[in-house]
């Protein structure tokens, strides 16, 4: 039994380490070598999505914009965070940076990486991101993750949403990805 304490004690410490963590590095500038290393490894998860899921090529051409976290790491046992860096196009241009930080509690362990897409399908969820200069998922955003039927088209009912959310290329041990608590904040340049 005593084991048991020292042990939950350690998880809480280390799980609120990771999410403070995440958070701090969140405010941090970037400077343009690493501008320009996030925007080639985005553009590099973006030919990955379109060859993964060929309709989201064709969302991203009638959206005003998309944001791309080619990597987001998550971690959790009992306490999880999870962290990432991405990009903002217009365009098919940069247009922003920003980060991604999230935090969960429950019966959860394992780590893992993977890619996020957020595709703002009318110019007024584009706006309203912009002006808040972020968003949080589950904060009365209206979001879809991306529902691909048999076919690999993605649902109507995926399409009527503001906000379309794609997740692929999950590598680790995790039980899912849960999105509601995420948090997305503008990165300050230079």
């Amino acid at each position: 039994m005593h084991l048991c304490r020292p042990l939950a004690r350690r998880t809480v410490l280390v799980g609120a380490g990771l999410f403070a963590g995440g958070t701090l590095l969140g405010g941090c500038s970037t400077s343009e070598p690493q501008r320009d290393d996030l925007t080639a490894r985005a553009e590099a998860a973006q030919a990955d999505l379109f060859r993964r899921v060929p309709a989201a090529r064709a969302i991203a051409e009638s959206s005003p914009g998309y944001l791309i976290f080619p990597s987001v790491t998550q971690g959790a046992f009992i306490l999880g965070a999870q962290y990432g860096n991405g990009v903002l196009f217009k365009d098919r241009r940069p247009a922003g940076f920003y980060n991604i930080t999230g935090g969960s509690f429950g019966l959860q362990a394992g780590a893992q990486n993977f890619s996020q897409a957020y595709f703002f399908t009318t110019p007024e969820a584009l706006r309203t991101f912009e002006r808040t200069r972020g968003l949080e998922l589950g904060a009365g955003v209206d979001f879809a993750v991306a529902d691909l039927g048999a076919s690999g088209q993605i649902s109507t009912s995926t399409l009527q949403k503001p906000v379309i959310v794609f997740v692929w290329g999950q590598e680790g041990l995790f039980a899912g990805v849960n999105l509601a608590g995420q948090k997305i904040t503008e990165r300050p340049s230079g």
